[in-house]
């Protein structure tokens, strides 16, 4: 059997805000914009992208149980339940597909709450501070661990 050609990239809460939300802070692209720069990043490696967006974790949760069954890797940005949400951090160890953690900001550089990541430790790639071509970043460098391509 061969593996799944295709990603998941999860969005988490607030991030429907996107191009309105403090655009000092996250830039003026959109959500779709978003999903198109992620989309486009995993054609160019042959891969498929299903994008899901929820301010509900248990959404969320339920996307990422899903992602197991048709999916080689899941993209996510956990918007503030990077910073609250064990139950998010459990489902992606869960599933047991390789994880690339995404964030628009460099959330190291921001208030100390945003210093912790409860997802950290699952992902294998972590993208901060690149705006939102970090989701293209973390699409590449996903691929390429899957692919056997890199060590992450």
């Amino acid at each position: 059997m061969t593996a799944p050609r295709r990603l998941l990239l999860v969005n988490g809460p607030n991030l429907n805000l996107l191009g309105t939300r403090e655009p000092d802070i996250y830039g003026t692209a959109t959500l779709a914009d978003v999903e198109r720069i992620a989309s486009e990043a995993a054609h160019a490696h042959g891969f498929e992208l299903r994008a899901v967006q929820s301010n509900h974790e248990g959404i969320l949760l339920d996307a990422i149980h899903a992602a197991r069954e048709d999916c080689a890797g899941i993209v996510i940005n956990p918007g503030g339940l990077t910073h609250t949400s064990v139950v998010l951090r459990d489902a992606l160890s869960g599933v047991s597909l390789p994880v690339a953690e995404v964030h628009i900001s460099d959330v190291t550089a921001r208030e100390e709450f945003r210093h912790h990541s409860y997802v950290r430790d699952v992902a294998i790639v972590h993208v901060v501070g690149e705006g939102v071509r970090g989701y293209a970043t973390a699409v590449d460098r996903l691929v390429r661990v899957i692919t056997g391509q890199s060590d992450g």
